[in-house]
């Protein structure tokens, strides 16, 4: 018996119940506080930002170490209610929220899992949205845009072309969490359709678009998240669940393919703030009554679970002088999959390379120095909540002259349109264009 989670457990007062109703901006932050207060050694409650009508964008931390980072502690996000009329996404980050430290100390997986991963969760990006869908419809409310009446999933910088629209406050506000934390992982959860959507959701020749997709370096890895949220959920795997809408094989999609997207948030995570996102859509009817919500969780707790352990896929370390310094800013490459905006070091020299079993050759680059190259072995059977572990010595000495590690290393601007394949064909066809617009409220 494991006495000091017993004794914890006497003394912590208990969460109440979370019930399976949709929970309106005052109760949801009732509930935060609540576990935030409660079990205060595990988490942490902080704000982002505010919306347009100034309410607060809460984000909860769940791990060992919730104020802060810590290294070797990779950082994993779940974001959704982006589309405040899709609704689902947003309750069953509350019931993860509960699940999740509740179960700590009881259940070992979780237990490892908050030990080994700072866990961040906000559970509504457009709370205006969600408050303003007076009349839920399965397939189109007022709520979907925030209360300026922009997209927020059409609101970010895009790699593939010009995106000139007024940057909202939820979406700056994203933006700027971006920088403070060294992400790896991310989904983020919508609704309207059932199906796990993985990058590129825009594209130019350069990444297959003549093809109808747009696949990037890492496609392997993208393909393999996807298809391990969609398999651990019954309905989803099935790929042809919601009868009026596309089939997907074993519920998985690349975005181009399924429709173009401009200015989306998972492109944004993985150019500019070298985080792997991929867009979970949950439910084929976006606002669906409350007694479905205890079958959606059903359907995707092992899902949202497995999915967190990805974060220790692959490889990580820091990068050191000579000295033992850490060196920041440094750009670390698997070679054969360069991403056009190079992977840099964090502020600890820290790097993160989230890769499938096998042999790969890792590039380190400093300026004015010759290419540093180091082989490394992925293993088959991962190692216990942990990605291997593999520091770097380069053989020189002094820190780096480099840029401020709070500013982003390339341009927020269409970096694929100089790509040497990119083209005017490059454009979505026609055909394109109207499978675009037919399903632009899916997603």
């Amino acid at each position: 018996m494991n006495f000091p989670y017993l004794w914890l457990e006497l003394l912590l007062p208990l969460v109440a119940a979370l019930d399976f109703n949709y929970h309106h901006q005052e109760g949801m932050e009732a509930f935060l506080k609540t576990v935030a207060q409660n079990y205060s050694s595990i988490t942490h409650l902080h704000s982002i930002g505010k919306s347009v009508k100034g309410r607060n964008l809460w984000v909860l931390v769940v791990g060992r170490f919730p104020k802060e980072h810590r290294i070797g502690i990779p950082e994993f996000k779940y974001v959704a209610n982006m589309h405040g009329d899709e609704t689902v996404g947003r309750e069953l980050l509350l019931h993860l929220i509960d699940y999740l430290v509740t179960s700590d100390g009881k259940d070992p997986d979780i237990t490892n899992l908050i030990n080994s991963t700072r866990i961040h969760i906000m559970p509504s990006m457009n709370p205006d949205g969600f408050e303003a869908v007076k009349k839920p419809d399965c397939y189109y409310s007022i709520g979907r845009e925030n209360y300026n009446r922009y997209d927020l999933n059409r609101n970010f910088p895009d790699a593939f072309e010009y995106n000139n629209v007024s940057r909202q406050p939820e979406t700056l506000a994203v933006m700027k969490w971006l920088k403070t934390e060294t992400f790896v992982l991310s989904a983020n959860l919508h609704g309207g359709a059932l199906v796990a959507s993985y990058p590129f959701d825009n594209g130019v020749q350069a990444t297959g678009a003549l093809s109808s997709r747009s696949l990037t370096p890492d496609d392997d890895v993208f393909q393999y998240l996807a298809h391990t949220y969609a398999s651990r959920n019954p309905n989803m795997k099935k790929g042809d669940e919601c009868k009026n809408k596309m089939n997907f094989p074993n519920g998985v999609t690349n975005g181009y393919s399924w429709y173009p997207l401009q200015g989306g948030m998972q492109d944004y995570n993985y150019i500019w703030a070298q985080c792997f996102e991929i867009t979970l859509e949950l439910s084929c009817c976006k606002y669906p009554r409350e007694e479905k919500l205890p079958s959606f969780w059903n359907n995707n707790k092992a899902s949202l679970i497995e999915y967190i352990k990805q974060v220790h896929l692959g490889v990580k370390g820091q990068v050191f002088d000579q000295n033992g310094n850490p060196l920041p800013n440094v750009i670390v490459e698997v070679q054969d999959r360069k991403h056009i905006c190079p992977y840099r070091t964090n502020k600890y020299g820290e790097y993160y390379l989230l890769l499938l079993p096998g042999s790969y050759i890792i590039n380190v680059t400093v300026p004015g120095h010759d290419p540093h190259l180091t082989k490394v072995i992925i293993p088959e059977k991962s190692q216990n909540f942990s990605a291997l572990k593999k520091d770097i010595l380069l053989p020189f000495q002094g820190q780096l002259d480099s840029i401020p590690v709070s500013n982003p290393s390339c341009p927020m601007i269409p970096l694929y349109m100089n790509s040497p394949s990119h083209s005017p064909a490059t454009k979505p066809s026609l055909f394109l264009f109207l499978v675009t617009l037919l399903h632009i409220f899916f997603k």
